[in-house]
């Protein structure tokens, strides 16, 4: 595994872990904050969840996931083709990455929201550095999209 293989972030959010919780695992409340509608999906592990990116200039695409495991409070995990932004591209048959969502409780009463998404090397190598780099920041980003969106509500 290289140093670009996966990416990892982490936030303190002023939430309890039940509402983090929620917030990661409600499809409709994660497409809130994550930027793409899934107001009629649910996520179950083994299930695909998709529906259409909200984020601007992204919005002709689809955001599509196959969830991998969900243990409350704990760990919510998916697959997907990481920066699939092709129009036109059939992203199907190349590898896809795990994303992973940990919670942990903190001595503050928050709680440490860590996402690790690994996989990389195995992406083919014609767009392996721009999916690493635009994931890298897109982490970035949705990190202070959650923390936005569970801070508005206190």
């Amino acid at each position: 595994m290289t140093a670009t293989d996966r990416i990892e972030r982490s936030i303190v959010l002023k939430a309890p872990r039940s509402r983090v919780w929620q917030a990661l695992t409600h499809a409709p409340e994660f497409g809130t904050w994550f930027r793409a509608h899934l107001d009629d999906q649910v996520f179950v592990p083994g299930r695909q969840a998709r529906g259409a990116i909200a984020y601007p200039g992204y919005e002709h695409l689809t955001m599509e996931v196959t969830v991998e495991k969900m243990e409350p409070e704990h760990l919510f995990s998916f697959r997907w083709h990481p920066y699939a932004v092709e129009p036109g591209v059939d992203y199907s048959a190349e590898p896809t990455t795990l994303v992973e969502f940990r919670l942990q409780d903190t001595d503050a009463g928050g709680t440490l929201l860590t996402v690790v998404e690994s996989g990389f090397d195995a992406i083919p190598s014609h767009r392996r550095d721009e999916a690493y780099r635009m994931n890298s920041g897109g982490w970035e980003e949705q990190m202070r999209n959650i923390a936005s969106h569970l801070h508005e509500e206190a």
